[in-house]
């Protein structure tokens, strides 16, 4: 199975399956003597992990991540670091009802078609539990961005229908505080109450519902992104798109931009008189221009599509093509997005990391 490796300079391969021994992922390209905080990345991966409210999954997980190398007195070794998740609560059972049947919107067939065999235990590789593995490597790459003064930050912006207001706040780390005081993570209280009771309404009909996850990077350096084919959009719209139940992409003016003119969309400099770098009026590009960094806010959204189980009886087919019925079992999220925000951090984190390693040989002077 080709396509586990992510990154050209910082990068990362994930290893394992839903209901496996582990999982895992090996980082390799981070620079030597980046102080590695332990407790920051159980941090992280402690906000994607199943189990935290009445609005996810209820299988347990602690997450609690191993770092088996490349680390030495608290500092990157400049070897490739090891790290293992071990998975604590499977109930493969739960999945015994569609050993040979395929689940609606899911990766049964496709994997079925593809490899001639799959793990019907919760999808095996192709289950959502192998973004774990992503936000600890993720994680890192923020300790690294750090270092650089680069800040993300994403929130549920989205759940169905309901909408968050535009952000009122340019302090990160007003944001985050805001965004963990509930359960959906919105960075809008009142929204977020919203949403909480309209999923919880949702998990109570046995259906699911999908959502959007807005983010935005602070201080990101000009010149970061390599055209032609490693745009910086490209890169962060591949990184995304590569998340378990994205169906949706877009940066700054977004789709919107289509309906616009050009005398609307171009975003206009603003002189510096020699202080400084150069700034724009507007910020459509969404901090982009030619796929590489211009000094602007980045920012975009990632739309989530509801999750595939449903606990209600659906119409499918088995291996051999004949009609079949499936009801859905076992601990699902009824909306992925609260524990995707920070898979969308830590992905971004990964491209930006990747990116900035790229950079310094960019020019010789």
């Amino acid at each position: 199975m080709a396509g586990n490796t992510f990154g050209q300079l910082f990068r990362i391969s994930t290893f394992g399956e839903s209901h496996g021994i582990a999982i895992g992922v090996i980082l390799d390209g981070c620079p030597a003597q980046l102080p590695i905080d332990l407790d920051f990345i159980q941090s992280e991966l402690d906000k994607r992990k199943p189990g935290q409210s009445k609005i996810t999954t209820q299988r347990k997980e602690s997450d609690t991540v191993q770092i088996l190398s490349g680390v030495f007195e608290g500092k990157s070794t400049g070897t490739p670091i090891a790290m293992l998740i071990p998975n604590e609560d499977q109930r493969s059972k739960d999945y015994s009802h569609n050993t040979d049947v395929y689940r609606p919107s899911h990766a049964d067939y496709t994997y079925d078609a593809k490899y001639g065999i799959r793990d019907h235990r919760g999808g095996g590789r192709s289950s959502a539990r192998e973004t774990a593995a992503r936000v600890a490597a993720g994680a890192i790459a923020k300790l690294l961005l750090k270092h650089h003064g680069i800040e993300i930050f994403a929130h549920v912006s989205s759940v169905g229908t309901i909408k968050a207001p535009n952000l009122q706040s340019n302090d990160v780390a007003e944001l985050l505080a805001v965004r963990e005081e509930n359960i959906v993570r919105c960075a809008d209280p009142a929204t977020a109450h919203q949403m909480i009771e309209f999923i919880d309404g949702i998990r109570k009909d046995g259906d699911t519902v999908g959502g959007k996850v807005s983010c935005i990077i602070k201080n990101c350096p000009v010149g970061l992104g390599e055209p032609v084919f490693d745009k910086l959009h490209a890169d962060l719209g591949k990184a995304m798109l590569s998340i378990n139940a994205v169906h949706g992409f877009e940066y700054g003016s977004g789709f919107e931009g289509s309906e616009m003119r050009g005398s609307e969309h171009n975003d206009v400099f603003l002189a510096t008189n020699g202080e400084g770098e150069p700034k724009t009026l507007t910020n459509f590009s969404g901090g982009i221009q030619g796929g590489i960094a211009n000094g602007m806010e980045i920012n975009f959204t990632v739309a989530f599509k509801p999750v595939a189980t449903i606990m209600h009886n659906q119409q499918t087919i088995n291996a051999a093509g004949e009609a079949a019925e499936i009801k859905g079992k076992g601990r699902h999220d009824p909306c992925v997005v609260p524990r995707a925000v920070v898979i969308v951090e830590a992905m971004a984190a990964l491209v930006l990391a990747d990116h900035l390693l790229r950079n310094k040989v960019s020019r010789v002077f």
